[in-house]
């Protein structure tokens, strides 16, 4: 008998409709599926920063389990969630065709504050970081919470604006009619991107899953995943890559960068390779940046998240 690939989901609107993607995905190719929704650590603890909780995959654990437990086949997840390490008997199945990477600062009709003081919301220290950098006099509050709740907290509070992905407000078709493409600020690793895992001993289901996988997206954020695994950076610090590829040229454009918490350090790399090169680009371009004052930054980065 064909077997039922249970997927497992977070239960926010936005993980849902992932998993419903992923659903429709493969009940095209003839699979039969059944969504099966749990709560994760992440959505119950909104009362702390994520870095405070000191722990990376916090919205993927929950799921990594139930598969371990046999109780689902899949999970599905934002690419940029997923811990660079996966647990063991876990695997990579599927990367789906990126959505849109930018950030995007939604705000309430007016943006005058750019250019004075204002109180901007992100519970992202990436985002902080950049933020800072750019805007050194802002206020940078903490926003927790799913894509829903944020928009109303943005709404609710006296901030003059907040900081989200593009994509997850695209997908669910709450992207409001005032905000601003970050254009500048360099997105989280695999941002936009869809990510399936499974459990490495199921074949049949890997096999299902390898007809939904998108090579170029798949490439691409190999290498920004792989940049901020050779960072040591989790959700501990401000991390940001993006590689893209150049169909003209042949060519992977990458660029990455290295923030202290504060914004005021900034390690910045660009780099253009032949895409042959590809395997070792995230790797190569991350020793670039410690070596040229990354290592002595990670180490106050991970000293200030012990205090």
């Amino acid at each position: 008998m064909e077997k039922t690939i249970r997927i497992g989901t977070r239960d926010s609107e936005l993980a849902l409709w992932q998993a419903h993607t992923v659903q429709k995905q493969l009940n095209d190719l003839g699979f039969k599926t059944e969504i099966i929704a749990v709560k994760s650590q992440g959505d119950l603890l909104l009362d702390k920063p994520l870095y405070e909780l000191g722990i990376t995959g916090i919205f993927t654990k929950t799921l990594d389990i139930a598969m371990i437990n046999g109780e689902v086949d899949i999970a599905v997840h934002s690419m940029k969630d997923v811990p660079t390490a996966l647990p063991i008997g876990i695997v990579q199945a599927a990367v789906l065709e990126r959505a849109n990477v930018l950030d995007i600062l939604v705000h309430k009709g007016n943006t005058d504050f750019l250019q004075t003081e204002a109180t901007i919301a992100t519970g992202s220290l990436r985002r902080q970081a950049q933020w800072w950098n750019k805007y050194p006099n802002h206020t940078v509050v903490d926003l927790r919470g799913n894509v829903n709740t944020r928009l109303q907290k943005l709404h609710d509070n006296d901030w003059n604006g907040a900081v989200f992905a593009a994509a997850g407000l695209e997908r669910i078709n709450l992207k409001p009619e005032n905000f601003i493409d970050l254009d500048w600020m360099i997105p989280a690793p695999a941002q936009g991107a869809m990510v399936v895992v499974a459990m490495a001993n199921d074949n049949f289901t890997l096999d299902a899953l390898s007809e939904l996988n998108h090579i170029e997206t798949e490439i691409c954020t190999y290498i920004e995943r792989q940049f901020l695994k050779t960072l040591e950076g989790g959700c501990t610090a401000p991390i940001g890559a993006i590689a893209t590829y150049n169909e003209q040229s042949d060519t992977i454009d990458f660029k990455g960068v290295l923030l202290s918490i504060d914004g005021k350090q900034k390690l910045e790399i660009v780099k253009i390779v032949d895409i042959s090169e590809w395997k070792k680009l995230g790797f190569n371009a991350a020793q670039e940046i410690l070596s040229n004052g990354g290592t002595e930054l990670m180490a106050e980065i991970k000293k200030q998240s012990k205090k």
